[in-house]
């Protein structure tokens, strides 16, 4: 298997090609979450005041764009909504199960939804979508508690179900993935995670640097948010930093992360553990990317999400890793782990 596909080669094979830089509209975007964004996570009194804002004005229903392409309808888990999306035209023929993203304090955004819309008519696929429970007003035990019931509900009613999930919900995705292998329930097909929180100790020195080019989030603030969904867990449970679980478990796994992503430095060590345990991990760096950039409308999203198709229809095998954009650029320094995601291969 080849150890590396660059830059250009795979963009090249998805039909889209880039300079060396990133994009004028990702800089764009990281400039305004800079603005904006960056001090929600800046503290943890930071965090607190952006949970009371978004608390007046946060809405979990599909966007009306998103309700028009596909059909959704909505069921109730232990008191919470799950939506259920499928094709309007045409009869599914694949299941997966969406954990959305938010660092546990959040709610589902437009981002997710239109995403998630879009999977669902390029994949002909059945997408339940928990509303589950959020921090701080709940903690880890009631947002598993109803994560795992949605979990093994979906995983009984498929032979094979895919897991996305982005930020908290790829953390979410994998903590389920190894709580199944311990309890003896049916595991996830694949996985698809986008900027996974991995390692929530945060305790990494190339953390440290990352935050420092992070326009989006900070430490301070992100330790906060795992303080208080963690309850009595210690952030080196592998229920909270699943870097530290059994990943020889873990099926065939995409992962999308940017080096200008906080998480970054610890995803590429958790990719490298997992290969390391026998996983086939496919990691794709979006070189000059922020957290969860598959999500945002830009240049580089087209190229992530054909992957991801690609991927979930089974179209081909789990290279080792490769980049979507050239390497950053001289004020933005590669971190040292960056060379896996170019240069290793599962043997």
């Amino acid at each position: 298997m080849p150890g590396s596909v660059h830059a250009l080669e795979f963009a090249a094979a998805t039909g889209n090609r880039f300079d060396t830089m990133p994009s004028l509209k990702s800089y764009l975007v990281a400039f305004v979450l800079k603005h904006t964004r960056k001090k929600a996570f800046a503290s943890p009194e930071g965090l607190h005041a952006w949970i009371v804002k978004s608390r007046k004005t946060q809405d979990h229903r599909p966007p009306v764009e998103v309700a028009g392409r596909v059909a959704v309808t909505q069921r109730q888990v232990d008191g919470h909504v799950v939506y259920e999306v499928r094709p309007k035209d045409g009869e599914a023929t694949r299941r997966v199960l969406y954990l959305h993203g938010g660092a546990y304090c959040f709610e589902i955004t437009s981002f997710h939804w239109r995403l998630i819309a879009e999977m669902c008519e390029r994949l002909s696929a059945h997408i339940s979508v928990p509303v589950y429970p959020l921090a701080p007003e709940h903690d880890f035990h009631a947002i598993f508690g109803m994560g795992a019931a949605v979990y093994r509900d979906v995983m009984a009613a498929a032979d094979e179900v895919a897991v996305m999930g982005d930020s908290a919900g790829g953390n979410m995705a994998l903590v389920l993935t190894l709580m199944a292998a311990e309890e003896g329930w049916k595991l996830p097909s694949r996985l698809v995670l986008i900027s996974p929180g991995v390692d929530m100790t945060l305790t990494n020195d190339e953390t440290r640097r990352a935050a420092l080019l992070d326009p989006w989030l900070d430490i301070p603030g992100g330790m906060e948010a795992v303080r208080i969904y963690a309850a009595e867990l210690d952030f080196s449970d592998w229920r909270i930093s699943p870097s530290y679980g059994e990943l020889s478990v873990l099926p065939p796994t995409l992962i999308f992360s940017g080096t200008r992503d906080l998480l970054y430095p610890d995803t590429v060590v958790f990719a490298e553990k997992a290969r390391a345990a026998g996983a086939e991990v496919e990691l794709v760096t979006g070189k000059g990317m922020i957290h969860v950039w598959p999500l945002i409308d830009m240049p580089e999203t087209r190229i992530a999400r054909d992957r991801m198709v690609e991927f979930l229809r089974g179209d081909d095998a789990v290279p080792a890793g490769h980049s979507i954009s050239s390497s950053p650029s001289a004020s933005e320094p590669a971190f040292p782990t960056a060379r896996l995601a170019r240069s290793r291969s599962r043997k």
